[in-house]
């Protein structure tokens, strides 16, 4: 899959973002973000998408709750971007102007990912919607790659009661892995693929590293 080239929007240098599929480590690697930062003495604020606000948690309960009738496409685009307009002006845009770093679990790349190439919304809109509801694009993304079957034995068990896009079938998460894979190509200042099948240590390691190379070139 090939991506086409990423339009500008404003990035910020502290705000880190991960993203990947099912399973592959994204917890334990922002905690390491997290613990790196803060060893260096910076106010860190850990959030997630969809979430990161009380009214944005209320979205994301509507949008992974598979006892609700299962959302069109577009409703679920736009309810995920509804959720990340407010996350950006309560959380994440706060916290930057008083130089705290962010470290989110997903953002919008994730959009491009699950609503985009998942379930076959055109890029442009979300790319509109990025640049006039959003206005904000991480500084620096970590990209945990992990194969789909990999991920699925990862979460096996993890979840007594998977939500509703942790049900989704392999194809669809396939082709969520190659459009995160195609935007790493088409923009590999912002995103950074770290090889995620191997031990968590290692994994977050790497990711540890990757960031400080993202601060010393600051």
């Amino acid at each position: 899959m090939t991506a086409a080239p990423i339009k500008s929007v404003p990035v910020h240098p502290r705000f880190v973002s991960l993203e990947g599929g099912e399973g592959a480590g994204k917890t334990t690697v922002l905690e390491a973000l997290r613990a790196e930062l803060q060893a260096g003495g910076e106010e860190v604020v850990c959030t997630r998408e969809p979430g990161g606000t009380p009214l944005a948690e209320r979205i994301r309960e509507l949008l992974l709750d598979p006892s609700h009738e299962p959302p069109a496409a577009e409703t679920e685009l736009l309810l995920m971007f509804a959720a990340r307009a407010q996350h950006v002006r309560e959380t994440i845009l706060p916290a930057l102007e008083r130089g705290a770093w962010v470290l989110s679990d997903r953002f919008t790349d994730s959009s491009h990912a699950y609503q985009g190439a998942g379930r076959g919304l055109d890029a442009a809109l979300i790319d509109t919607l990025e640049r006039q509801v959003v206005g904000i694009r991480p500084g620096l993304t970590l990209l945990l790659d992990l194969g789909v079957d990999e991920g699925r034995e990862r979460t096996r068990g993890r979840d007594l009661y998977p939500d509703r896009i942790e049900r989704e079938h392999d194809a669809f998460f396939e082709r969520v892995r190659q459009a995160f894979l195609a935007r790493a190509a088409a923009d590999p200042a912002r995103m950074r693929v770290v090889d995620a099948p191997r031990p968590a240590a290692e994994v977050a390691a790497d990711a540890t590293a990757v960031l400080r190379q993202w601060r010393a070139g600051q």
